[in-house]
């Protein structure tokens, strides 16, 4: 209704506005059918009613073409039409992904408008405006990026509509900068887009965050919007078993990203398996050190195909966290502590050394030792993981954190044909967080103890391990 906040928009406008907005505040799939002059499929229509009833967070996973920039249109022209004070904000990856497909789908139905409503709102390039107050109510197009990851952020209002188009392929930095949107009482996130991504928030909406979103999913073989045509070209062209008919048909996460180095189906049967324990293993120690503020010190215990537990520590100096490891130490007695040395691991290492402890520096910058295939040691570890996964006979501890970990790295080809894994930093730009847990089981096969890869040198207990590699310190 009407309020003592609107601004003057002249009696006979002002009166047409007040009964649009009597009769459709609560009712947006109502607001479609008479006053954009359009029936809502039923998906669109549940999207649309779970704004109005209140659900603050939304995650829509769907296939290819089955209308979700004309329902986020559509959301975002009630919202601005029914709502006063309001901010709405939408974003897509890119530039493209946003102003040709849903700016352009919100501009088409704003013109859908009845003129004496349609004239109460200007239109740029970049943004929609309230003529009579520009700054309290508007809807605004901004790309998202992990450089410029504040596309979401700093959008307060009494009522707030914040559409992400193309979720998956939203840098997490950006959802990071939304929350503060998010702190007034009528705020409302709605993730949409195709599931390309088995990682990132997209997906977490979808699985262990699923209990604090309301989850949608959208088949393209449910939609009457998609031909035939399409879903059979997909199926021949890529079979239906494959991620494309997944992703865009069945509008389902895939088995595997197409350039992720461990597929997610590794790692869940790996947390669902029941391996037994083999206790004449020995157990084998990865430890990779902290180097920077947000980042943790962590401790993986592997003994044999069993991953028996990790330890995090967060905010120790060196000296504590080498006093963490000895006491961890007392109980395991580890064969074998297999160490990240490159920058402040080598004094953690150096120390237990000192103490008596087998210590293994691994620098996993060093060039591949046993895998011609991968270009430096690091990934040659990455790769021993997803072997080791492969073989189907290893267990791991049901940790959805773990989980991200291992499926998150991609992976790219040198110019000679070596293979080379995402690492740290490039994934921190993408808005991912350092995969601390994953890295501290790679190291773990970079062990002698449990003679990896058939690996076997000789090693005297308390002396640095040295590895034969020509050119290698």
């Amino acid at each position: 209704m009407i309020n003592a906040q609107q601004p003057d928009l002249g009696q006979d406008i002002a009166a047409a506005l007040a009964a649009v907005v009597t009769a459709y505040r609560d009712d947006p799939v109502g607001f479609v059918r008479i006053v954009l002059g359009v029936e809502p499929d039923p998906w669109q229509a549940d999207l649309l009613a779970a704004v109005a009833i209140g659900e603050r967070r939304i995650s829509v996973r769907a296939g290819h073409g089955v209308g979700k920039s004309t329902a986020c249109a559509w959301l975002l022209i009630w919202h601005m039409v029914t709502r006063y004070p309001q901010k709405s904000v939408v974003t897509a990856p890119t530039a493209g992904q946003l102003f040709d497909a849903l700016f352009a789908e919100v501009k088409f139905w704003i013109n859908r408008l009845p003129a004496p409503i349609r004239d109460l709102f200007d239109m740029t390039s970049e943004k929609i405006v309230l003529k009579a107050a520009p700054e309290a109510s508007f809807i605004s197009a901004r790309t998202s990026s992990a450089d410029r990851p504040e596309a979401l952020a700093g959008v307060h209002s009494e009522h707030v509509l914040l559409i992400c188009d193309e979720a998956s392929a939203i840098p997490e930095a950006v959802f990071e900068s939304a929350a503060g949107s998010m702190s007034g009482e009528h705020a409302a996130t709605v993730l949409i887009g195709n599931p390309t991504r088995n990682s990132g928030l997209f997906f977490k909406t979808h699985h262990q965050l699923a209990s604090e979103w309301k989850t949608m999913h959208v088949s393209c073989l449910q939609s009457k919007r998609v031909s035939a045509d399409f879903v059979k070209q997909i199926a021949d062209t890529y079979g239906i078993e494959s991620n494309a008919y997944r992703v865009r048909v069945l509008g389902e996460f895939a088995l595997r990203d197409d350039d992720t180095l461990i597929p997610a189906e590794l790692v869940d049967a790996a947390m669902s398996r029941d391996v037994v324990l083999d206790t004449k293993e020995p157990i084998v120690y990865g430890l990779d050190v902290a180097r920077f503020g947000d980042d943790r010190s962590v401790l993986c215990k592997r003994q044999g195909n069993v991953v028996l537990e990790f330890k995090v520590w967060q905010g120790l100096d060196l000296m504590q966290l080498t006093g963490a490891i000895v006491n961890e130490a007392k109980l395991d007695k580890p064969a074998e502590i297999c160490v990240d040395s490159i920058g402040l691991g080598s004094g953690v290492a150096d120390r237990l050394r000192e103490l008596g402890h087998t210590v293994r520096d691994v620098n996993v910058a060093e060039s591949s030792a046993m895998n011609q295939q991968a270009a430096k040691l690091r990934d040659e570890l990455w790769l021993s993981v997803k072997e080791w996964l492969n073989a189907r006979a290893c267990r791991l501890p049901k940790m959805d954190e773990l989980r991200q970990e291992l499926v998150a790295p991609t992976y790219t080809f040198t110019s000679n044909g070596k293979i080379k894994v995402e690492g740290k930093a490039d994934m921190k730009r993408r808005g991912m967080r350092s995969p601390d847990l994953a890295d501290s089981i790679c190291l773990t096969f970079a062990s002698v103890a449990s003679r990896v890869g058939g690996r076997s040198p000789r090693w005297v207990p308390g002396k640095p391990l040295k590895r034969s590699i020509r050119g290698v310190v």
